[in-house]
């Protein structure tokens, strides 16, 4: 029998944005939404976020944003990108973001998947965003430059020709208030953001997520946070900061949708950086630490982290991947009174962003990454023979719930494989293997996908082969993931070509990676030569095998990892 939510209510079948400002005209509070944590006095209120969302949505219609247009964003964190996110899809759009890390090849990959119209680039990030436009076929007129506020020129700069300031979309104050976004349109249907996971298949595929899909994600969260019984009272107090990345599910749904939804200000630092991160807490007394296992850890093994008043803090979360009973025993024995929880949560980009999170009324259950969202239906099934397995049995997880994406985009055969039709209904293949308690608390065991997530990062194996592939004195490549206290890395397995007068070492692998890649991809992990990596039958690299070599390795070097 599928374990169902303890918790049902309706999701309403409205737009993203009618969802968080109700309507083109409600009245919204003059408190600060966003606030730029580098400069506060740099903010946006809640009437701001919509004025900004209207006017730049007036813009993109007026350069020719057609409904269901894709806009991507290529920038680090920036106290407008909550805005970039919500004008887009107020004019009808579809938003997707990449990682400011990538390099020319990598965004010019999807530039070109997700076909868009535009380009939105940091400051930072200019160069490479010129270059892969070029190589995707996008003109100069549609690339626009995303800086802070100001309204800086850039035709007069060397090799800036055509690229024209975002500020330049943004229609009047007056045209801003009277845009009105329409409903006339299925929101369970209706694709407002295309966020890119790698799947196990290499490339990366955009994960379309629909605006009930968004709507109910928003409300599955917020309602597990809401049980707790002083929630009106911590409320009037509450400050999040955001120093993970925006362009991400995980930053998107909780700072872009939940917090505003809630009125909670969010200080937005551009990017992470622990000192930084530990000073906001301090200066801004940050209520609640959303964070990824790497920076849970970075918190308990810090002697930085002693040197700052985190008193504020009454809650801390953390997702992306399971953190061990040790590291959660050691965040919380940080505040003195035994009072600030860690409480874990679970999800995927093909689930909008959470799929299992804590009941806020109860202390945690140690290993546990919770139960499931309100709406929720799964079950545990044998990776092999399909079959549903009975609880505290470890298998597959299958989710069904309103928020589980439409599919990936123009991947048919991809999203057959992931979206399982059945006559129960269509079921989620998540990839992940884990048991589930007597009480329905899930306990994650396993990634039978073979995703390497880096500090949050989805790195696909199978990409890094195929480019190692293409180094003329590599015959065959595999890679892993590795654990070492910094969390896990990839780590790659050679065979040489041309037999032993290949004189190719470790660094050279390492420095071929390094120039074609981002820097959450880099082998981390370390290069190891060897005579053969062993296949099953149907060309399948065997990866336990070298999990289990990797492991006795990394023993031997006195490194500490856990596989």
């Amino acid at each position: 029998m599928p374990i169902s939510s303890r918790w049902h209510f309706a999701i309403p079948p409205i737009s993203l944005p009618s969802y968080l400002f109700t309507s083109s005209t409600h009245p919204l509070p003059d408190k600060p939404a966003f606030i730029d944590a580098a400069k506060p006095s740099n903010l946006l209120t809640h009437s701001d976020f919509r004025l900004y969302s209207q006017r730049l949505a007036a813009g993109l219609i007026k350069n020719g944003l057609q409904p269901g247009d894709r806009v991507l964003l290529f920038s680090s964190n920036n106290l407008f990108f909550p805005v970039i996110i919500m004008g887009i899809v107020i004019a009808g759009g579809i938003f997707t973001g990449a990682n400011p890390g990538f390099v020319e090849r990598e965004l010019a990959y999807q530039l070109s998947d997700c076909d868009a119209k535009f380009l939105l680039c940091g400051e930072e990030s200019l160069e490479v965003g010129i270059k892969a436009a070029g190589k995707a076929g996008l003109g100069r007129e549609n690339i626009f430059v995303f800086g802070d506020f100001g309204k800086e020129s850039y035709e007069e700069k060397d090799g800036m020709k055509g690229i024209r300031s975002w500020w330049e979309l943004l229609e009047s104050e007056e045209v801003g208030r009277k845009f009105q976004w329409k409903e006339d349109f299925d929101p369970k249907e209706t694709v407002c953001c295309l966020n890119y996971s790698s799947g196990t298949t290499g490339l990366p595929k955009g994960v379309m997520i629909t605006h009930y899909n968004y709507v109910a994600n928003s409300m599955q969260y917020r309602h597990l946070h809401e049980l707790h019984p002083e929630t009106p009272e911590r409320n009037k107090k509450a400050k999040w900061l955001c120093f993970l990345p925006l362009y991400h599910a995980m930053g998107q749904t909780i700072f872009g949708a939940v917090a505003p939804k809630r009125g909670i200000p969010v200080y937005i630092m551009k990017k992470f950086d622990f000192r930084n991160m530990l000073e906001a807490v301090q200066k801004y007394k940050i209520t609640s630490l959303n964070m990824v296992p790497p920076i849970v850890v970075m918190l308990v093994k810090s002697p930085l982290t002693k040197q700052y008043d985190l008193s504020s803090v009454i809650d801390m979360n953390s997702g992306a991947a399971p953190l061990s009973g040790e590291v959660i025993d050691a965040a919380e024995k940080l505040w003195q009174n035994g009072d600030v929880k860690l409480t874990q949560g679970w999800g995927m980009t093909e689930a909008t962003c959470s799929l299992l999170g804590c009941d806020t009324r109860h202390d945690p259950i140690p290993n546990s990454v919770g139960e499931l969202n309100a709406n929720c239906h799964a079950k545990i099934v044998d990776p092999e023979t399909l079959e549903e397995l009975n609880q505290g049995e470890r298998g597959e997880i299958w989710v069904q719930a309103p928020n589980i994406m439409k599919g990936y985009w123009k991947k048919p055969s991809a999203t057959q494989e992931t979206l399982i039709d059945s006559p129960s209904g269509v079921w989620l293949r998540t990839g992940d293997i884990a048991y589930v308690d007597s009480q329905n608390n899930f306990f994650i065991v396993d990634r039978m996908k073979e995703l390497i997530k880096v500090k949050g990062n989805q790195v696909a194996p199978a990409e890094l082969e195929a480019l190692l592939l293409e180094h003329p004195e590599i015959a065959d490549a595999a890679v892993i993931g590795v654990m070492i206290e910094e969390g896990e890395v990839p780590r790659a397995y050679i065979v040489k070509s041309g037999g032993s007068g290949n004189r190719l070492n470790a660094e050279e692998v390492m420095e071929w990676v390094e120039k074609r890649t981002s820097r959450f991809k880099w082998l981390k992990g370390g290069v190891e030569f060897i005579e053969t990596i062993h296949k099953n039958p149907s060309g399948k690299i065997l990866r336990k095998l070298l999990r289990d070599k990797a492991k006795e390795e990394i023993s031997k070097n006195n490194v500490k990892a856990r596989l």
